[in-house]
């Protein structure tokens, strides 16, 4: 029996890393999220089994309801609100570690296992697993409540801040030893419980609305790690090898986001920009005329070009404009135009965000470009088409050194012939900054709600 357990955890882990390799590529990227589902499922059946959690019905139960719970937040929750799942489910991940964590200890701890004791590998890890589940649980819940909108998406300074930060979190991990050195003085272990939850408020709170897609790339790789250490507090080797995966997995993809963004990993987690968030006010006032243009005219433009990148950001997403811009796709496509999508690193709430849209309305991956692989082709493109970006084409990236967003590598959208940007007004951002970009020569505003600018345009290009 021990024999078949080890086979199957085998066999779940290897699923697990082809599960990963497979989301490397678009074409793989479902077989690869099914692969690491059964790998998941044989991982859970084979665990409730070998320890004797559940009996056989109440196995099957907990597959049914899981299974309809899921089905039913995959078919209700849009498109738009995966940025939000995404923080919710990091959140609920880190809270189970730090659950079952406290479990493992009362279990000890009161001695409702025969023969068992404390030992130092056995308490360093419940306060590990306590300290980075209890933190991912709090800090992940603020991420999904400033996405959700229900905590401001600003950056929030309180007085103090660092050092308060720097002394709750040497305060976590001198009672994490202490209580490593001392198991039975249960106050300790809780004291370490309470003080981490505050610590994953007072972390994530200060983080704006700009720097979230890597907040929530964080937090995803602090929920694996806290089921790694979770699996060293059960001695199960699935739970590590899956954590460790996650975990590394996440720390991969926050690097890559902190890159796109030119920034450090430390300037996020210590608080993020000064000025941004989703409605705050301009940090610099920007003079010069502004042009539009109407549907209409805009298709003559279109009509007449030959090469068009298309940029998309959360206005597109907020406006579930995917589809209507599948529709300008397929129809400059069949006017022989070459158009082709330029995405972002940070587009959206979450990374992957527009890619996964885009997939969604069924564009064809191979027209999706990364910023550095597409950025030198603007020169040659006639029409620069922004839709619902902001930030991330905003040239004060490249010479304003006293903008929040200076140094951030941008998509260079102004260098194309024509630039149309489609916005509902002349707003900022979420870094709370004007986009001069609006005021340039070569810069036509497009304005309206994204689906329905688009549904127009496709309208008035079809009658062309």
């Amino acid at each position: 029996m021990d024999t078949l357990i080890k086979i199957s955890y085998l066999v779940a882990s290897t699923l697990f890393i082809f599960g990963i390799k497979y989301l490397a590529s678009p074409k793989t990227a479902r077989q690869g999220n099914f692969l690491s589902a059964i790998g998941m499922l044989i991982a859970i059946v084979v665990t409730l089994f070998d320890k004797h959690v559940l009996t056989f019905e109440w196995i099957i139960i907990g597959l049914v309801v899981g299974s309809v719970l899921g089905a039913i937040m995959a078919i209700k929750v849009p498109m738009t609100g995966m940025p939000q799942m995404v923080g919710l489910l990091n959140g609920f991940g880190g809270g189970a570690s730090m659950l079952v964590a406290l479990s493992e200890y009362y279990k000890v701890h009161l001695g409702t296992v025969k023969n068992a004791s404390f030992n130092t590998e056995l308490t360093a890890t419940i306060a590990l697993s306590i300290l980075i589940g209890a933190v991912t649980f709090t800090g992940s819940l603020i991420a999904f409540g400033k996405l959700q909108g229900i905590v401001t998406g600003k950056v929030v300074k309180y007085p103090g801040q660092h050092p308060l930060n720097l002394f709750l979190l040497i305060l976590v991990l001198a009672g994490g030893v202490y209580f490593t050195i001392n198991p039975q003085l249960e106050w300790v272990i809780l004291s370490v419980s309470g003080i981490s939850l505050v610590l994953g408020v007072l972390l994530v709170l200060p983080i704006g609305g700009a720097d979230m897609p890597v907040a929530i790339s964080l937090l995803n790789s602090y929920s694996g790690l806290a089921a790694a250490s979770t699996g060293f507090v059960l001695q199960n080797e699935q739970l590590i090898v899956a954590g460790a995966l996650v975990g590394a997995s996440g720390i991969i993809l926050t690097n890559i986001m902190c890159k796109g963004m030119n920034r450090s990993l430390m300037n996020v987690v210590l608080g993020g920009w000064e000025s941004a968030g989703s409605s705050g006010p301009a940090t610099q006032t920007i003079k010069g005329n502004v042009k539009s243009i109407e549907a209409e005219e805009l298709a003559m433009l279109f009509d007449a070009a030959e090469n068009i990148i298309i940029v998309p950001g959360y206005g597109m997403a907020v406006a579930q404009a995917q589809h209507a811009v599948r529709d300008l796709f397929n129809i400059l496509e069949s006017k022989g135009k070459n158009v082709r999508f330029a995405i972002h690193p940070v587009a959206g709430r979450m990374p992957g965000h527009m890619n996964v849209l885009l997939a969604e309305a069924q564009v064809p991956y191979d027209k999706l470009y990364a910023m550095e692989d597409i950025n030198d082709d603007f020169p040659n493109t006639d029409i620069a088409f922004v839709i619902g970006a902001n930030d991330v084409v905003n040239p004060a990236a490249r010479h304003d050194k006293n903008s929040p967003i200076y140094g951030m590598p941008i998509l260079n959208v102004d260098y194309a012939k024509t630039v149309v940007i489609n916005k509902r007004s002349l707003n900022v951002g979420y870094a709370g900054i004007e986009n001069e970009l609006f005021f340039y020569p070569n810069a036509l505003m497009y304005f309206g709600d994204a689906k329905e600018a688009v549904n127009k345009l496709v309208h008035e290009l079809k009658n062309l």
